[in-house]
């Protein structure tokens, strides 16, 4: 007799699996973690159009499918300056939730894409109370990987609520200037 799972078990199942894989990169020099589950896509890197007045972190936006997508440089919101573009340099396209159940799109630099890695949940350490040279609270924990640590990042707080509603406001600016050259055209 063949073992039956209910759908509801193999959707929680799966979910549960996913929810140990993490997307690698590197940036600068240092590993770090995003958990797979808030990765839409990974581009290549390329022009940005830059807002004026906008925080040294936020490079500017692009446009993905039609969608303006702000982009996040993590080296420069991790307070390091910003990252040095080489040809290895990707944007990654994280969803992250908004307020009242909203997502929205929001591209990272990083300098280095590497691989998809399964960190059983025993494999990871909760974050450093200090030493770290990031903020503390950016970090949802230390995955264990072989002999070296993968900082494993908490994207709701690198990608903060505060900065979320200065990016909402960036996005319906850019919005309305759009429809306004629609119209005009």
């Amino acid at each position: 007799m063949a073992n039956i799972i209910p759908a509801g078990s193999l959707a929680a199942t799966l979910a549960d699996e996913q929810s140990h894989q993490y997307l690698t990169f590197l940036l600068g020099g240092e590993l770090y973690a995003i958990g797979i589950l808030s990765i839409k896509e990974i581009i290549e890197y390329g022009k940005l159009t830059t807002i004026p007045m906008m925080p040294e972190h936020i490079r500017g936006v692009i446009n993905l499918r039609g969608a303006v997508v702000p982009v996040v440089d993590l080296s420069a919101r991790f307070g390091r300056g910003g990252c040095q573009i080489t040809r290895r340099t990707c944007i990654v396209i994280i969803e992250i939730g908004g307020g009242e159940g909203e997502r929205h799109d929001i591209g990272v630099i990083v300098d280095a894409v590497c691989e998809v890695q399964d960190i059983p949940a025993n494999r990871i350490e909760a974050p450093p109370a200090f030493g770290a040279n990031i903020r503390t609270d950016f970090i949802s924990g230390m995955g264990k990987v072989g002999e070296q640590f993968v900082i494993i990042l908490s994207v709701n707080h690198v990608l903060s609520l505060d900065e979320l509603a200065a990016l909402g406001a960036l996005h319906g600016s850019l919005q309305d200037n759009r429809e306004g050259e629609t119209l005009a055209a």
